[in-house]
């Protein structure tokens, strides 16, 4: 349901549009000179969205203004800008309509009941409000998602396990190793044994400078898992650093894996 006045309301709005835009910019200074290379980045166009809000909250229109904001939050957050930024603009449009409407009101000669004021004020600034919370949500639920999927994409990265043959393939580790990374690469490695039916894992250990006692301690269970798995694993690259702690500890590869000098040497056994 719109506000009382709403088809003069409109009426009012639409042909003033020119001079409340140059209101609104005046009221958001910061965004004055940030509208054509918002408008550039993210095909945004700041005003044309203003006049929408506007038409929205003075018609009542709740679910396309439900709508808009969902689709403000999801644009706003695909192009990374700022919340904050969002904000300064849309408390602008606020401040702006209550001025076109005392506008209104004088232009007409109109004294306004306290009851119809407080209807109209509730209506609006409640109408704004949802727009905020929409937009603020949208942009975080758009956020949550990206960076669950940037994740997914590390881990795999931090994982990657590269087919050689049918049945043979190369776990290359770069890097620092962790415990929860670690934790990952045990989750993906029994998961890829299973998918491709890996018969040989090396595990190339050429780029890990260091490890510590539990790291060695959870990719001695990596081997374990794979091994019950029917995958025989294979150990190339281990550094003299790593292999002086790993024996300091009185743990060995020998039960539970093959031990190669290089990858190059173990890829030539099995490329034979």
């Amino acid at each position: 349901m719109g506000l009382t006045m709403e088809k003069d309301y409109i009426e009012y709005f639409t042909n003033n549009r020119e001079e409340f835009q140059e209101s609104l910019l005046n009221e958001a200074r910061n965004v004055r000179g940030k509208i054509e290379e918002i408008l550039l980045i993210g095909n945004i166009d700041l005003l044309s969205n203003a006049h929408k809000l506007v038409m929205y909250t003075i018609q009542g229109k709740d679910s396309e203004l439900e709508a808009f904001a969902k689709i403000e939050g999801v644009s706003w957050a695909s192009h990374s800008l700022t919340l904050a930024f969002k904000l300064e603009w849309v408390q602008a449009i606020r401040r702006t309509i209550w001025k076109y409407l005392q506008e209104f009101n004088k232009e007409n000669h109109l004294e306004v009941e306290a009851e119809v004021f407080f209807y109209t004020e509730r209506e609006v600034n409640d109408r704004i409000d949802k727009f905020l919370n929409g937009l603020f949500l949208s942009y975080s639920e758009y956020k949550d998602q990206l960076i669950e999927s940037q994740k997914a994409l590390v881990e795999n990265l931090s994982v990657p396990i590269i087919p050689i043959t049918a049945t043979v393939c190369v776990l290359p580790l770069i890097g620092n190793l962790d415990t929860y990374r670690t934790d990952t690469i045990e989750e993906k490695v029994l998961l890829e044994i299973c998918r491709l039916r890996i018969g040989t894992l090396v595990i190339d250990l050429s780029g890990i400078a260091q490890m510590e006692t539990e790291v060695i301690e959870r990719l001695m269970k990596v081997i374990e898992g794979a091994n019950m798995m029917g995958c025989e694993c294979v150990i190339t690259g281990l550094r003299p650093e790593i292999v002086r702690k790993i024996t300091s500890l009185g743990l060995t590869f020998e039960s539970k894996a093959e031990t190669k000098a290089t990858l190059q040497q173990a890829l030539e056994d099995y490329l034979r």
